[in-house]
């Protein structure tokens, strides 16, 4: 895996993302069992203590698989909605979570403006080829209120970058990832590396917060 040396045309991203979908269609069930247990109450945390506005908050999970993080938001109170590019995936999170689960693509995001208070990005934004990352952060800027919060979690490397088995994948590093959210016209609020308590050699994951500038 390394970065590509050139830009994707249209029918290859098509392929880059029918080829991960696909996978997670086919793996819905087994990535449910997987996943349903994970503790990321960390994140949920990080994201709901930087809202500024008084809750309930309207919220964006972005990315959200069988619906575990939709039936958790929800369970507060707040105002969910989840989006979800496999079609398994959307079923079993509405099913999951009884809230409404938008189906479409990262990369042909569609959504209306300044319309949510947070976007949780927990595992999903490291998918989005790194050319079509701009639009997309750009996207999810637009659909912020002011001051709105963006929540992302990724696995980090050293800006690694394309299939992974048949998922596509980019693995940033802080400098890197930071310079794409930045130019999207958001502040960094805190950062972190997942799991907590480990050393950082055992913290795949990174974790980083910011605000709609």
């Amino acid at each position: 895996m390394t970065e590509p040396d050139r830009l994707y045309d249209t029918s290859e991203l098509l392929r880059i993302s029918e080829t991960t979908i696909g996978h997670y269609d086919r793996m819905a069930g087994p990535y449910w069992i997987g996943t349903r247990d994970h503790d990321v109450s960390q994140n949920y945390a990080a994201l709901l203590e930087a809202i500024k506005r008084e809750p309930p908050y309207s919220i964006l999970d972005l990315g959200c698989g069988p619906g575990r993080d939709l039936r958790y938001f929800y369970s507060l109170g707040h105002e969910v909605i989840g989006l979800e590019g496999s079609k398994e995936l959307v079923e079993m999170a509405r099913r999951h979570s009884g809230c409404e689960v938008i189906h479409q693509d990262f990369i042909k995001l569609e959504l209306p403006k300044s319309r949510f208070d947070g976007v949780f990005a927990n595992a999903s934004l490291f998918h989005v080829p790194s050319q079509e990352l701009p639009q997309v952060l750009r996207a999810l800027h637009a659909s912020l209120k002011p001051d709105g919060v963006l929540f992302c979690s990724n696995p980090r490397g050293n800006n690694e970058e394309g299939f992974s088995g048949d998922r596509y994948s980019c693995f940033f590093d802080l400098d890197t990832w930071r310079n794409y959210v930045t130019a999207a016209r958001f502040s960094e609020v805190k950062h972190y590396f997942r799991p907590p308590g480990r050393p950082r050699h055992q913290q795949p994951w990174l974790a980083t917060i910011w605000r709609k500038c």
